[in-house]
């Protein structure tokens, strides 16, 4: 597979979980929250979803032959700053993994926009709390 595919895939893949909006080659719209997408055909669901009229839906299936634009919604997480701050706060001890998701600090604590996903203990209750500050910080921009 291609850098560029496999880059591709990775920012359609980085929108899982997040409200989208769809537009389809006829012109139809849809909101919701994208909940999974096939990289192969580009089909996607979207949970709780809505069209342009307001209907809702709880999830909707569309085939990713009639996808003609696919928009975020919600502003991205900034993985990349989120791993400076750790980094003012680690140094040397963070790894940063754009592609995939995730931090790495001291190689023992994960961590996503979600904030410690693996880990526990002092060190991780300290990444915790930097991540809590920077998702503040950041939703008060």
């Amino acid at each position: 597979m291609s850098v560029a595919k496999r880059k591709f895939y990775g920012e359609i893949g980085a929108l899982l979980d997040k409200t989208v909006m769809v537009i389809t080659t006829d012109g139809k719209k849809y909101s919701g929250t994208l909940s999974g997408m096939d990289p192969d055909t580009l089909s996607l669901s979207l949970s709780d979803a809505k069209d342009e009229k307001g209907t809702k839906t709880h999830k909707i299936f569309l085939n990713g032959s009639i996808l003609a634009q696919i928009f975020t919604i919600e502003k991205p997480f900034d993985l990349k700053a989120l791993s400076e701050r750790l980094e003012k706060v680690f140094p040397t001890m963070v790894k940063l993994y754009e592609d995939k998701g995730f931090i790495w600090v001291m190689e023992k604590i994960k961590v996503t926009e979600k904030g410690v996903t693996e880990g526990s203990g002092p060190i991780a209750e300290r990444v915790q709390r930097v991540h809590g500050l920077f998702t503040k910080e950041a939703a008060a921009k």
